[in-house]
């Protein structure tokens, strides 16, 4: 389809029918006039969605008998941050309280582009986001009689105890607060500095650096270097007031971020992707009771089967670089919102209070810059990845304990080196 201008010329000849790559305008009132419709390739072929889709039926399990009524997105309204209803294609926001930071704003601008990537395809839906860092639905509150008054609230993060419906952080956007570029950008920068400095020449030990604004973060700086103990560690606290008047020098990301075999503290919460990562195949694990000791091993380890922790490091990264591109982000939250919308049991309509959107920008500085950054120039010519089926229960139950006897693998070789010191 052609947005202004000269009709589109007649098909070539091929049995392939061409689609002109078009953009969009920016300001919102230049597109009243103008309809964007999504025509992928003839040709084009959905490719299976990467394993960690799957989830997403898991996710929306607690609803799939009941299906979503009003009321329950009613009752949901005093935990959410704001609440999103897709009408026609169009997105209107109706907001409750003010996030964290600038969460929100990045958080509805990812699913404008989602619409501008699909224009058309994304069906009629109503739901609730929280923004916050804590799950808010919890299973304990939702058993037995009480199953079908669980309300379906979107957040960032999840866990085995709560109900949250898991979706992709703000950051995929930037996050300006900390100067994280959109994760295109980003990626491409973290793919340039890790070639700077050779795997092997790299230095011996497990590194951090952010702040310790929680109990664990403040445990794991008991890990650092002192005069009675050395766990081979290097950790730091990050001075974020400091780094903002400096212009975020010492703070970027890709400074960070290598091929080195990730150390990852066993998570209470996580991430839409994070579930299908397997311990000893992507990073190495550390628990919370005994982080110390965990790091000091796993440093000892790597440095004593470097081509091993290289490959840890490497298939991390792998994953990360070819199972969480913006494609596969922008098609798990369109499945997503597919699957959820199934499951909704009335005809959403406009709240009175909400404002539509678009994708124009009134922002300034950085806010203008990740937003330009980030933006999707034209619709998509190719069909989104084809979603896997759920998970057979025992399927999941196999995944759990083979994690389960990989961590009892690791603390099992730790014991025994701790024996021999």
């Amino acid at each position: 389809p052609i947005i202004g201008g000269t009709p589109p010329p007649p098909p070539p000849p091929s049995s392939e029918i061409r689609h002109e790559k078009v953009e969009f305008p920016l300001n919102c009132s230049n597109l009243v006039n103008h309809t964007t419709v999504f025509e992928p390739k003839e040709s084009s072929t959905n490719k299976t969605c990467p394993d960690y889709f799957r989830w997403i039926h898991q996710d929306l399990k607690q609803w799939k008998s009941s299906g979503i009524t009003k009321d329950m997105i009613e009752r949901g309204k005093p935990i959410a941050d704001f609440r999103l209803v897709i009408v026609n294609g169009e997105a209107y926001v109706e907001r409750y309280i003010r996030s964290f930071q600038t969460r929100d704003l990045f958080t509805i601008w990812g699913i404008l582009q989602l619409l501008r990537l699909y224009p058309g395809k994304v069906p009629d839906l109503d739901l609730l986001f929280y923004c916050g860092d804590n799950t808010v639905i919890m299973k304990s509150d939702y058993k037995g009689r009480y199953a079908a008054l669980a309300p379906p609230v979107f957040h960032y993060c999840g866990e085995e105890a709560a109900l949250d419906i898991v979706f992709p952080d703000w950051s995929f956007w930037g996050w300006v607060e900390v100067n994280i570029k959109p994760w295109e950008e980003q990626l491409r920068a973290i793919k340039k500095e890790r070639e700077r400095i050779k795997w092997e020449k790299r230095e011996p030990y497990a590194y951090w650096k952010g702040n310790p604004t929680s109990p664990d973060r403040g445990d794991l700086l008991n890990c650092n270097v002192s005069d009675k103990h050395d766990w081979n560690a290097r950790l730091y606290v990050q001075d974020w007031a400091k780094e903002i008047q400096e212009g975020f020098k010492h703070s970027k990301l890709e400074d960070q971020c290598t091929h080195s075999m990730t150390l990852l503290v066993n998570p209470k919460y996580y991430d839409f992707f994070s579930r299908s990562m397997m311990p000893m195949q992507h990073f190495w694990p550390i628990s919370n009771e005994n982080k110390c000791r965990d790091l000091k091993f796993a440093v000892e380890w790597g440095n004593n089967h470097t081509h091993k922790a290289e490959a840890i490091g490497k298939a991390g990264s792998k994953f990360i670089e070819e199972a969480l591109t913006m494609q596969n982000v922008y098609d798990y939250m369109f499945h997503l919102l597919n699957e959820y919308s199934k499951l909704l049991k009335f005809k959403p309509t406009i709240p009175p209070n909400a404002r539509r959107l678009c994708s124009e920008t009134t922002e300034q500085g950085l806010l203008k810059e990740f937003m330009v950054q980030s933006m999707v120039k034209s619709p998509s010519d190719k069909l989104p990845c084809a979603l896997p089926p759920p998970f057979k229960p025992q399927a999941i139950q196999a995944s759990l304990k083979a994690k389960d006897k990989i961590a009892r693998q690791v603390e099992t070789w730790e014991t025994e080196y701790w024996k021999k010191l």
